[in-house]
């Protein structure tokens, strides 16, 4: 099993930003797209931001202008930049990755908005 490999989170005050990553344990995988979910009720996790292998993207209307994703072909790797953090952001990111066969996910860093 590939496991992915997060980085960021933490607490933050409100008009802040942090940024999360998300990388695979192996670079030698064909990744179609990558992306960050949060935790909602009743263990649903719903999507924030993702990238696909053409470099399309997608964000939920949640964060409409605070939208930034990038990635990084050479690692595999993508970054979420959170900008502009709310306390309603507060949540649990999942990152996901996506390929022709299965789908990974990440442990989950918590990330924490208030004064």
């Amino acid at each position: 099993q590939v496991q992915l490999m997060e980085s960021g989170g933490g607490w933050v005050q409100p008009g802040g930003s942090l940024s999360l990553s998300c990388a695979p344990s192996t670079t030698a995988l064909a990744i179609y797209s990558m992306g960050w979910y949060r935790q909602v009720q009743g263990d649903q996790r719903e999507m924030v931001a993702r990238i696909a292998v053409d470099g399309s993207t997608s964000y939920a209307d949640s964060v409409k202008g605070r939208r930034t994703i990038s990635q990084n072909k050479a690692r595999n790797s993508v970054t979420r930049q959170m900008i502009s953090l709310k306390p309603e952001d507060t949540a649990v990111y999942y990152c996901k990755m996506g390929t022709s066969e299965r789908e990974d996910w990440g442990q989950g860093p918590q990330v924490t908005v208030s004064a």
